[in-house]
């Protein structure tokens, strides 16, 4: 379970920033492409661990009304969802049958969900969006999940918009979409990326002085060593 600490510290850090400090890290895919945020609010940032969903092509014998009610379904892995987790959901990209509508998302809501993540699209549009529950995605549908997928499973590995997402994975969502921090790098991008948010803050400050980017974006030597001098007391 993320700390209060961890938490707080990445809600403060952009997935712009996250992308950047994986990416020295290594980590070419963890931006998720296709999930964006269902209702836009402007600074708005959702953290927390990764609950995995997994949908694959629909199947008519076993993609139907019915399955609603069996024991493996969304109905059930709602009800294992723990409170402050991203439900990280695999729709293989389907964008013509939503996987969750409102009274799912409102289940959700009541449970503390923190948010959901998928490559698929929602369905009921405005009362989804009345629950207050930050959903990326990429859009609504009409018809049911069932129209065109098949829920296999939850708490398992899976693929969301280009990038692997196991359970325990960290997910930081905000306006510019989704990115997966690997559970076991979390402490070090942590570490990374707020020195990177204070950093850029103080570049940003330059700027706003008239400096010319050469030099201070990215720092070379005498630019850095003047930020450690004057940011030195504050950390």
């Amino acid at each position: 379970m993320l700390s209060r600490d961890v938490r707080d510290r990445l809600l403060a850090v952009t997935t712009a920033t996250l992308t950047t400090v994986l990416l020295k890290k290594g980590i070419r895919r963890s931006y998720m492409r296709g999930p964006k945020p269902l209702s836009t609010a402007a600074g708005k940032r959702v953290v927390g661990e990764a609950f995995t969903l997994r949908f694959v092509p629909a199947r008519e014998d076993l993609a139907t009304p019915e399955s609603w009610s069996a024991p493996i379904s969304t109905r059930a892995a709602i009800e294992a969802m723990p409170e402050g987790c991203v439900a990280v959901v695999d729709a293989l990209g389907v964008t013509e049958a939503g996987i969750f509508g409102d009274i799912l998302s409102l289940r959700m809501k009541k449970r503390g969900v923190a948010g959901v993540v998928t490559d698929g699209v929602m369905r009921d549009l405005v009362g989804v969006v009345g629950t207050g529950l930050p959903i990326w995605c990429q859009g609504a549908a009409a018809p049911a999940s069932v129209a065109g997928l098949t829920f296999v499973n939850w708490q398992e590995p899976i693929g969301c918009g280009g990038v692997a997402v196991f359970p325990g994975d960290v997910i930081v969502a905000d306006d510019d979409g989704a990115v997966v921090i690997p559970a076991a790098l979390t402490a070090d991008v942590v570490a990374a990326a707020t020195e990177q948010e204070r950093m850029e803050a103080w570049i940003v400050g330059e700027v706003e002085k008239g400096a010319a980017l050469p030099g201070l974006y990215p720092m070379n030597a005498e630019t850095k060593a003047r930020y450690e001098a004057q940011t030195k007391s504050k950390r």
